[in-house]
């Protein structure tokens, strides 16, 4: 039977998910670079055939961790779906001589090398500046059109991010994103194999979306993610998911798949997303490209990855498409030809629809919630206001311990700032955003008070 290193770290499809699947393929061996959650570390034993964790040792290269363990264990394949790991990952599928998403994979982490690679080829994209200190920020300021979104280079789940309207306003955006990456660092959420990191950022110019001119009904955000995979190179594209509003500044609240965009729109955001991803010059892995969308039919392509959407998005396109991304990558890095979709698929072809949803507390207007809550996923499950053809379940892994106190939510932080992450499945996409508006506006009220709140000791 074959072997697989699976390296597990924060980020990415559910760990429970993605590692039944490597499971059924092939004998898997287990390295934690990051805590397993409870749910899933109580059925590893029945998973792996063995577990081992990275050494703290903090000058080691995380590389030479991956390859030795790689070779211990005899892996004929090394495979993550963590973004804070692709990176370490394909090195070391490149040292060991394995299919991997190979030596161009930081074009596809480091937000400052991707842009300037699609740049050089042309790619619609937001004006921007790569800045590693305050007085590149404010230089930029006045080079670039405010409003501006600052972010990190190599962040994920919108942390980190910080508008700046006006040039006065770069040295707090500046220290606020600083400290974010300091914290996100402490939860685990960074970079894993490139030193100083967190250092790194850039400044882009906000470009406006109207989701109106691409989707028949309300709800909806004004940008979209392109799934897929490189294949030795080829890119093939899966599917659209779309997006609800983000919640300011951008960060996301709910993916939903598939999205429902005509036909023709979706022949030219997938064309765009092909010359994105072809410019990276990627081997073998999974990709998710972001495609802002605009009036006028206009698009900007905003970032993309060298590995599957995170949160439900694997789960969900498995569920309304039957296609089982991760066991079908699992069985491309072991030499086998998987039956990857000829052309990306449309609503057409799936069978009802799927979302997610980020807990936040936030109302569906923006507004912070008036009181704090607790979460309890058997209240929102058993009182949330879904339509009589749809199913609302929790993602235990994904979600704080019931009986938390919902975190309030902090604009720079992000997704760090969640409570819970809700899966729902419908008969088409419009239904899932309509459940989940309604979702967006009962939470509050159906979730427990804090009764703690205000109290001094």
């Amino acid at each position: 039977m074959s072997k697989v290193l699976y390296v597990h770290a924060k980020g990415g499809p559910p760990v429970g998910h993605a590692l039944t699947r490597v499971a059924a393929r092939a004998a898997v061996h287990l390295l934690a670079l990051s805590e397993l959650p409870v749910s899933v570390a109580e059925d590893v034993a029945g998973l792996c055939a063995s577990t081992a964790t990275a050494p703290e040792v903090p000058d080691r290269d995380l590389v030479e961790v991956i390859t030795a363990r790689a070779r211990e264990v005899g892996a004929d394949a090394v495979v993550t779906f963590s973004e804070y790991a692709v990176v370490a990952v394909a090195e070391a599928c490149r040292r060991l001589g394995l299919k991997g998403a190979g030596s161009a994979a930081a074009l596809a982490r480091d937000k400052r090398l991707m842009r300037a690679t699609w740049e050089r080829h042309g790619i619609e994209q937001p004006r921007f500046r790569a800045v590693t200190s305050l007085e590149e920020l404010e230089r930029a300021t006045t080079e670039l059109s405010c409003p501006l979104l600052l972010k990190a280079a190599w962040s994920a789940g919108s942390t980190a991010h910080q508008i700046i309207d006006r040039p006065a306003q770069a040295q707090h955006a500046w220290r606020r994103s600083r400290e974010v990456m300091t914290e996100s660092a402490q939860l685990g959420f960074a970079e894993l194999h490139v030193r100083g990191a967190s250092e790194d950022f850039i400044v882009e110019e906000i470009v406006t979306g109207r989701a109106e001119e691409w989707f028949d009904g309300p709800g909806w955000g004004d940008y979209v993610s392109v799934e897929g995979v490189v294949v030795d190179g080829v890119f093939r594209p899966v599917c659209l998911s779309g997006r609800m509003p983000t919640v300011a500044p951008f960060t996301e609240r709910a993916g939903i798949t598939p999205a429902a965009v005509t036909a023709g729109a979706q022949h030219r955001i997938v064309e765009l997303a092909e010359r994105a991803v072809d410019a990276l010059r990627l081997e073998n892995c999974g990709t998710h490209t972001e495609i802002k969308l605009g009036a006028d039919g206009r698009m900007w392509v905003i970032e993309t990855a060298a590995r599957f959407g995170g949160a439900m998005t694997v789960p969900q396109i498995e569920e309304v498409f039957g296609l089982d991304l991760v066991g079908m990558f699992t069985d491309q890095l072991l030499g086998a030809s998987p039956d990857w979709p000829t052309r990306a698929l449309t609503p057409a072809d799936a069978t009802g629809a799927a979302g997610s949803l980020v807990v936040l507390a936030v109302n569906g207007d923006g507004t912070p919630w008036p009181g704090r809550r607790r979460w309890d996923s058997s209240v929102v499950v058993r009182t949330a206001p879904v339509g009589a053809g749809s199913t609302l379940s929790v993602v235990g892994e994904s979600s704080l311990p019931d009986g938390s106190v919902v975190p309030e939510y902090d604009p720079a932080a992000g997704a760090n700032t969640m409570a819970g992450l809700c899966l729902l499945s419908a008969d088409e996409p419009q239904s899932v955003v309509r459940d989940f508006t309604a979702l967006v506006d009962t939470l509050p009220h159906i979730l427990p008070a804090d009764v703690t709140e205000g109290v001094h000791a």
